[in-house]
């Protein structure tokens, strides 16, 4: 049940499966999750950052630059979204 309490808070699965194809910046994550908020990302992000799912990666500049990558925790549950995503394709009805 913890997973679910977590995951089904509105937008977290969707960034970590955008995040699934490898890292993203704050605002590339923003345009690829249409829809969001800035705020709202930001406390998803600091929400899965904390949790362990994703890492935070501050790249030295000029200019500073920040990246979020899934974590091996955050890797390692694709799987089960994959499938849980099957699941809903084949069992849900199609969204008009």
């Amino acid at each position: 049940m913890r997973a679910f309490q977590f995951l089904g808070k509105r937008w977290s699965g969707v960034i970590l499966g955008t995040l699934a194809s490898g890292p993203l910046g704050f605002a590339e994550l923003g345009r690829r999750v249409e829809g969001i908020s800035d705020s709202v990302l930001a406390e998803r992000l600091s929400e899965l950052q904390a949790s362990g799912l994703i890492v935070r990666d501050v790249h030295v500049g000029p200019p500073v630059s920040v990246t979020y990558t899934l974590s091996s925790a955050g890797t390692a549950l694709m799987p089960a979204m994959h499938e849980l995503t099957l699941w809903a394709t084949n069992n849900l009805p199609r969204e008009t």
